[in-house]
């Protein structure tokens, strides 16, 4: 993230409910005071001790209890890990949800197959395009080159810095539609006196772990 020197009071809260150290369940949460944002919603896969499981998805336990505080979910591409939670996670919280014509495409599709009391707002974006989120956030949709098309990282501009989420992406010299990456520069100075110890945070947040479905 590249820091920029700030008199706000609030602290910036990078949280990951799901995807490190596995595969699936990508699921990123940014908050900042009274408002948060998602990037991602997806799945994961049982494993040879999940006799009986389908699939798993990430516990969203401090998403409901913090409902009232989400902007939007923004998405970087269409794969599983990374989208297919989405037809589940709805049914509990319904922020509106913003991705690119395929993704958005591949989620309608998804989404065709529940039901839901309250009916998902998909709002689709190009790459290039710029949203924003409550008062704390304006998301930048970034091209990158991946195995499916469509994909995008991302430009979180906060009132703390600006937090690049790079997505899945490969470098590729012949992509589809000929949209190759663009040539981004970031100027990642910090002023190292001006950066606070990383805060403790795991008396904050207690998750038991997946839902399992």
């Amino acid at each position: 993230m590249a820091r920029r020197k700030s008199k706000n009071t609030e602290k910036l809260k990078v949280m990951m409910l799901g995807g490190l150290y596995e595969i699936g369940k990508n699921l990123a949460v940014i908050e900042y005071g009274d408002e948060m944002m998602i990037v991602d919603c997806g799945l994961g896969f049982p494993e040879e001790d999940m006799p009986g499981i389908d699939l798993v998805i990430p516990d969203i336990t401090y998403l409901e209890k913090n409902y009232e505080k989400i902007t939007g979910i923004v998405l970087t591409h269409g794969h599983e890990d990374h989208i297919g939670a989405l037809p589940y996670v709805l049914k509990q919280i319904s922020p509106p949800v913003y991705g690119t014509p395929l993704t958005i495409g591949i989620l309608e599709k998804k989404l065709s197959e529940h039901t839901f009391d309250i009916i998902p707002e998909l709002i689709t974006v190009n790459a290039g395009d710029t949203v924003k989120l409550g008062t704390s956030f304006s998301v930048e949709f970034i091209n990158v080159n991946h195995s499916i098309a469509d994909a995008v990282c991302l430009a979180i501009k906060t009132p703390i810095g600006t937090i690049i989420h790079s997505g899945d992406f490969k470098i590729d010299l012949t992509p589809i539609l000929n949209r190759r990456v663009p040539v981004i520069d970031f100027d990642f100075t910090v002023d190292a006196s001006s950066v606070p110890d990383a805060p403790d945070i795991s008396e904050e947040i207690t998750l038991d772990g997946d839902i399992r479905v």
